[in-house]
């Protein structure tokens, strides 16, 4: 390939590095590079930057970290303000780049986006695979179908799955071509896009994502398959904002513990987890209808109810059930919620709360700093029950158990409801059980410091039952078997 070959490299968020980044790469070793990266109104516009707070400052944090690394190596990052699907096509062709190379998406919003971005470019536009492992669609069944169970998938993705070894960064970028003319713009600061900054929140950027990777593969990893559903303990790796934004690939994530991890249930254990995010993308890729849609078609027009005080409630911590609540302001606090955590508010919101767990679903995807389409709908309709491999709608999680179960010292509970602090690990999953002498001396007053559970747990999961008997017995011709008893965990 000529020297004079020119690529246009367009960075667009889920790729905010320079290690393992296959179309810088590729466009260093064929000639010139244009590093560009669209601030696109869908995302960047004041409302829109506002309505996602913690992501959108991850996104800039990780955003001035790549401009950094690309001048270091010699270039420069471009920042353009406007729609892509207008940017990309036409600096192409003002910048007579021989082709366009970037990253493809999973996501529908961002496939369209492609799709118009291609038949408007007058060159090729390279797309490469590695938001995933594998190639999205990839993996089908037997009878040529996607897969609806994640056991089969796993089985599918060990036979398939041959996963390279990560590539360094180039060494060094040649410098921006002579004569690019732009409107270019300094990468922005939350300040200018209207959105608060929380200190709180996890440091973005490639660099701060390999220490984060580091500290886990040195720490908590070993004991990952034991330790990763307590509340309690930091068992987990928090790097799903980083491969939510690519500061990491998910191949670095895959071969970093796959190399280090020397306990095989511990690393199976973390191996898995990253199987099911691509069960979740697969899934989505297949079937975009589902960011809309339940999985399982005998739950469209599930009579979901709307009381709006049990929604706040369940929004700002206050639903009388500790675990819940923490869980809650967790995600209100620092834009993250352990997985475990996550299942119980979720389930809780379903099916106690009888709430439309897509309401839960867009609540999460507001304040989460790792929401991903994939991700997030694929929870919350594991939880809700109406999901692929979801666990089945009639199991139904006891906030109280499942409390005691994971978080057994308390301490998740006391860090974001402290005013349970003082109370005995016996008491503090459900403080209504506590005798008055006990709640007097750890200063709680039900109703008062703390509320009273808004709704009874029996007496919810009867309700959801018995609602959910009704709705499929007319929706299916046969009905549906139901364990009348109902499982609780």
């Amino acid at each position: 390939m000529p020297s004079a070959h020119r690529t246009l490299v367009w960075f667009r968020g889920k790729d905010l590095r320079v290690a393992d980044h296959a179309p810088l790469r590729d466009a260093a070793a064929a000639g010139e590079v244009i590093p560009l990266f669209v601030l696109d109104p869908y995302f960047f516009a004041p409302t829109r930057a506002r309505a996602t707070p913690h992501r959108i400052q991850f996104l800039l944090e990780s955003l001035r970290e790549l401009e950094s690394s690309l001048a270091r190596l010699g270039s420069q990052l471009l920042v353009v303000r406007g729609r892509s699907v207008d940017v990309v096509p036409r600096l192409a062709h003002r910048w007579r780049a021989d082709r366009v190379a970037a990253y493809g998406w999973v996501a529908p919003v961002g496939r369209e986006r492609d799709r118009r971005v291609s038949e408007q470019l007058r060159v090729p536009f390279d797309l490469s695979d590695g938001e995933t492992l594998l190639p999205p669609g990839s993996l089908r069944s037997g009878t040529g179908r996607p897969y609806a169970v994640y056991s089969a998938f796993r089985r599918a993705f060990d036979r398939a799955a041959l996963i390279g070894a990560p590539q360094p960064a180039p060494r060094r970028l040649p410098p921006l071509p002579a004569g690019l003319e732009a409107r270019t713009v300094p990468v922005p600061t939350c300040e200018s896009l209207g959105v608060p900054i929380n200190p709180r929140l996890q440091s973005g950027g490639e660099a701060a994502a390999r220490r984060r990777l580091r500290r886990f593969l040195d720490g908590p990893a070993g004991d990952y398959h034991r330790a990763r559903d307590r509340l309690d303990l930091a068992g987990t790796s928090r790097l799903s904002a980083d491969l939510k934004f690519g500061t990491l690939s998910a191949r670095t994530v895959w071969t970093a513990a796959d190399r280090a991890l020397r306990s095989t249930a511990a690393r199976q254990a973390f191996l898995n987890e990253l199987v099911w995010r691509e069960f979740c993308h697969s899934t989505i890729f297949d079937r975009p209808e589902l960011l809309h849609e339940p999985f399982r078609r005998d739950f469209t027009g599930f009579p979901w109810r709307d009381r709006k005080s049990w929604w706040e409630a369940w929004v700002a911590g206050a639903t009388g059930y500790p675990v819940v609540d923490a869980s809650a302001r967790q995600l209100l606090a620092e834009g993250f919620v352990h997985n475990r955590a996550r299942m119980i508010s979720a389930s809780f919101l379903a099916k106690h709360l009888l709430i439309d767990y897509r309401r839960g679903e867009a609540h999460y995807m507001r304040y989460l700093t790792d929401g991903d389409w994939a991700n997030n709908n694929g929870g919350w309709q594991w939880a809700a029950g109406c999901g692929a491999d979801a666990q089945p709608y009639f199991r139904i999680f006891n906030p109280v158990s499942q409390g005691r179960t994971f978080d057994p010292t308390g301490d998740y509970v006391r860090r974001w409801v402290p005013e349970l602090a003082r109370l005995s690990n016996e008491h503090i999953h459900a403080p209504w059980t506590a005798p008055s002498d006990r709640l007097e001396g750890a200063g709680v007053r039900l109703g008062r410091e703390y509320p009273r559970p808004i709704v009874e747990h029996r007496a919810a999961r009867e309700r959801f039952l018995a609602l959910a008997k009704a709705h499929f017995s007319r929706t299916t011709k046969r009905g549906t078997e139901l364990n009348d008893r109902g499982t609780e965990s």
